[in-house]
């Protein structure tokens, strides 16, 4: 069973920059990729990026390709996504999740989805 607690949202002006940070509390997170997605208020959650068990290999939806990164630092059970030049469309809650790297999905088999952290971007 795997916890997860995301953090480090906050309200920034746009053209700002925020660096979230997502803790695992099991450290079978090593072995996993891991990807943040977002929801908008009543929208769907959507995907955002994602990481491979290793870090060596991220893919990012078009929507924030050359504006977000996102990292690992597995000896912390910890993934981050740095997002600078931030946007109106980008406000959303943020959640992270063990990923299904080629697909850009949540693991099927995943259902314990964290409180998410807030960025809010006015226009």
């Amino acid at each position: 069973q795997m916890q997860l607690v995301e953090s480090g949202g906050g309200l920034v002006q746009a053209g700002g920059s925020l660096r979230l940070s997502c803790t695992a509390s099991i450290r079978t997170f090593r072995s996993l990729a891991m990807g943040w997605f977002r929801q908008a208020p009543g929208k769907e959650r959507k995907f955002v990026a994602v990481i491979n068990w290793s870090g060596s290999n991220t893919y990012y939806a078009e929507s924030v390709q050359g504006r977000f990164t996102i990292s690992r630092e597995n000896a912390k059970n910890t993934v981050h996504l740095q997002m600078n030049a931030l946007k109106p469309e980008d406000t959303a809650v943020y959640y992270c999740a063990p990923a299904d790297f080629g697909a850009s999905m949540p693991r099927a088999d995943f259902t314990s989805w964290g409180q998410g952290t807030q960025v809010t971007v006015p226009s």
